[in-house]
């Protein structure tokens, strides 16, 4: 009897959850579930090739096993859909997956006894606290992201539209919608991992885009949870429970849920003081070179709590959950290191997902093949720090460089067969450098807790003999170890844009932005990782030292006083929660009416159509609704961020002639052409010249003429008449009108 009790009391709180759940999504609620379920059982059949990954973690990785199940199917499915071996639909999903499912099994088993770790299910309390975690973080951003639903402002559109198009392809890579005639040429990898998910589960679209943010963003606070607490354990040893789950929670908010500094001075401070009362959230990402306006150098600085409250699909949003997987498995690879490389499949693993990081982001490639071979050198230097020379060490790091590469690249050899590389124009030296407090309101913190915890690992090499080294490599913990080249690979990210910028079309108005943002974005990740860690492990060995020290002790300062030393922590641990008041801000002033359930609208990314553009909503519905395939759909070509233009597109995943304009310069650098095309879609619309404009039709293979609200504004007086003497009326509401062109055939 007393069992049971016990069961029902453990299994109480996830009932709570689901009923919760139920409750506040209303509709949104099955989809949501069946997102969760899936990726739980994706997780779980992956354990047996995790728990060999994780075995020197207490979880064998549960989380972790997660997100590896969705990037090895879904690599596999993108593998063999740009082979043209098998299409991209849902069928193929779910059999790719079962396939993927059967080989960890049978990997499993033939391992079975070559596992020592114990497998998650009899790692039971921490298992279940992980996932109760987990569903609680999902249904947080979840239920959040139903106040401001839209796919629409920012770069909503272009997410979407990517989605859309891949939604409606069965090969890859699929038509750029924006460019009729031609593939994407721009990283599509995050964007297709969603799609992937969305046919894998059999769910729409206009739901999912919203739950693969969602989603995203709770494994950006569960996995830095699982991380820094194994690191934790590793370093206390005997330290108590409460310090490590402390330090993983700590951690999940830092890298998921606060804010920088600048939310403190100009959020907090200066408003009490009434010096600087107009703090708007997406301020603290707009700081350097808006604040005050500097010519020439407006910069990006975002971080990820704000990315998930904006909501944009972004790339670098998406990949958030594969760098933290990366980072983990450099954790545990630390710990069970054997030093030769061909018998590490951790070393395979790592270049396939940094070969997905090429297609992905590959911004996060470059930074993070930095950060796997700065963790393998001195991983291999601790292996072994016996040898006299290091000659071995530096001998399997280098090999295990070049496998990575080898890996990365071959595994994301098909993206490069169909992708021209035109955005990078060369690096530029740095003109314009941020000026000093700014760079302090931003850096100060994380620098100030960070250096400390790397002098004192540096310090005890007191002189350069070998045999110094060598005993410092013997001695030096793991998780310090590994902190050593997340906490200087961090400090080098935030001062390389004061130094050298990767050039591309902004270089005149913002030459730096994108190399900043791309940089101090994972910066941000790696510091707040760190100062968990380190925060924690410092106020927890002082509190313990204190405890076993005579309270009758007179203080004899703070760097030698293991009480004040606490407080110091303590202070610091409060000071960095406070950063998450950040969070609270931004939602207040974008999901308007939260957290009151009656506010709460919907998942679906495109409910505001009716509401912003009743009559060409309708004409958006009819197309998703009547025309498969991806055939042309002519529409005004639009300007970047502009709120109408391109909806069509960017709604349906049906190709237009020239969308986004900045946007397509930018992936193919081709003024020429797409000036071409601007005009060409004007004539098509404007022109009375007969020839001409049936000529342009061929030319674009245009299926569809979508005349309707932008079409109007942009162009006036528009030759209906004649243009509707090419084809069909198939749909008409009040000033909208689709007409379905007359191919030759036809026309006879």
């Amino acid at each position: 009897m007393k069992i049971k009790r016990n069961y029902l009391i453990k299994i109480a709180p996830a009932v709570l959850l689901v009923v919760g759940a139920y409750w506040l999504l209303d509709s949104d609620f099955f989809t949501f579930l069946i997102w969760w379920e899936m990726i739980c059982l994706l997780g779980l059949v992956f354990m047996p090739v995790t728990s060999r990954i994780f075995r020197g973690f207490d979880d064998n990785g549960w989380m972790f096993s997660k997100v590896l199940a969705v990037a090895v199917c879904g690599y596999v499915q993108w593998l063999l859909a740009c082979l043209k071996i098998t299409p991209f639909t849902g069928m193929t999903c779910v059999i790719i997956t079962v396939i993927c499912c059967l080989g960890s099994i049978l990997y499993g088993i033939k391992c079975k006894n070559r596992i020592t770790n114990s497998l998650p299910w009899e790692q039971t309390t921490l298992v279940y606290r992980e996932e109760i975690l987990f569903f609680l973080v999902f249904l947080f951003w979840t239920y959040l992201a139903g106040f401001h639903p839209a796919a629409h402002g920012t770069e909503k559109y272009m997410d979407f539209g990517f989605m859309q198009s891949m939604m409606r392809s069965t090969t890859l890579p699929a038509q750029d919608m924006w460019f009729a005639g031609k593939s994407f040429n721009y990283y599509y990898g995050g964007q297709y991992l969603a799609v992937f998910l969305t046919k894998l589960t059999g769910t729409s679209v206009e739901i999912t885009y919203n739950l693969m943010r969602t989603m995203v963003a709770a494994f950006a606070f569960v996995l830095p949870f699982s991380l820094v607490r194994q690191m934790l354990k590793d370093k206390l040893r005997t330290g108590r429970k409460w310090s490590l789950d402390l330090g993983g929670i700590l951690a999940g908010m830092a890298v998921s849920m606060s804010g920088n500094f600048h939310y403190i001075i100009y959020g907090i401070i200066l408003r009490l003081l009434k010096i600087k009362t107009d703090y708007w959230f997406p301020s603290s990402t707009r700081y350097i070179g808006f604040d005050p306006a500097v010519t020439g150098d407006e910069t990006i600085h975002e971080f990820p709590s704000y990315s998930f409250v904006l909501g944009d699909l972004h790339a670098h949003v998406i990949n958030v959950f594969l760098v933290l997987t990366v980072l983990g498995i450099l954790y545990s690879w630390m710990k069970t290191n054997s030093g030769k490389s061909w018998r590490q499949k951790e070393i395979g693993l790592l270049g396939l997902l940094l070969g997905m990081f090429l297609f992905s982001n590959t911004w996060d490639f470059m930074i993070y093949y930095v950060v796997i071979c700065g963790t393998l050198l001195l991983g291999n230097l601790k292996r072994y720090s016996s040898d006299p020379f290091i000659s071995q060490a530096l001998k399997w790091s280098v090999i295990q460089w070049g496998e990575l590469l080898s890996a990365a690249f071959l595994a994301s050899l098909p993206f490069h067969l169909s992708f021209e590389n035109v955005m990078v124009q060369g690096i530029g030296i740095v003109k314009i450098h941020t000026a000093f407090y700014q760079f302090c309101v931003l850096w100060a913190f994380p620098l100030l807790v960070c250096v400390p915890f790397v002098i004192g690992i540096l310090k005890k090499i007191r002189t350069f003999p070998d045999k110094k080294i060598r005993s410092f490599f013997s001695d030096v913990k793991y998780p310090d170890l590994y902190g050593l080249v997340l906490v200087l690979c961090a400090m080098g990210l935030i001062f390389i844009p004061e130094i050298v910028y990767v050039r591309d079309i902004y270089e005149k108005t913002a030459p730096r932005a994108n190399t900043m943002f791309k940089l101090t974005y994972q910066a941000y990740i790696m510091f707040g990782i760190m100062m968990a860690y380190i925060l924690v492990s410092f106020t927890a060995t002082r509190i313990k030292r204190c405890n076993g020290t005579d309270n009758a002790v007179i203080c004899k300062g703070l760097l030698r006083c293991p009480r004040c030393q606490a407080l110091t922590g303590i202070i610091a641990i409060l000071l960095l929660i406070s950063t998450c008041g950040y969070l609270e801000n931004a939602i207040v002033h974008w999901f308007g009416g939260f957290p009151k359930r009656s506010a709460y609208q919907t998942l679906n990314a495109t409910n505001y159509l009716e509401n912003a553009i009743p009559d060409d909503a309708a004409g958006i519905r009819w197309l998703n609704a009547n025309v498969n395939g991806q055939p042309v759909v002519l529409e005004a070509s639009g300007d970047s961020y502009k709120d109408c233009d391109n909806r069509v597109s960017a709604m349906t995943g049906l190709p237009t002639v020239l969308g986004w304009y900045v946007h397509e310069w930018l992936w193919r650098n081709n003024l020429e052409e797409e000036n071409q095309r601007k005009e060409d879609v004007q004539t098509i619309y404007t022109s009375s010249n007969a020839e001409q404009i049936k000529s342009l039709i061929e030319k674009y293979k245009i299926s569809y003429l979508f005349i309707g609200s932008c079409e109007v504004e942009k162009y006036g007086e528009i030759n209906s008449e004649f243009l509707t003497s090419l084809g069909k009326v198939v749909f008409r509401q009040g000033e909208t009108m689709i007409i379905e062109v007359f191919d030759g055939e036809r026309s006879d």
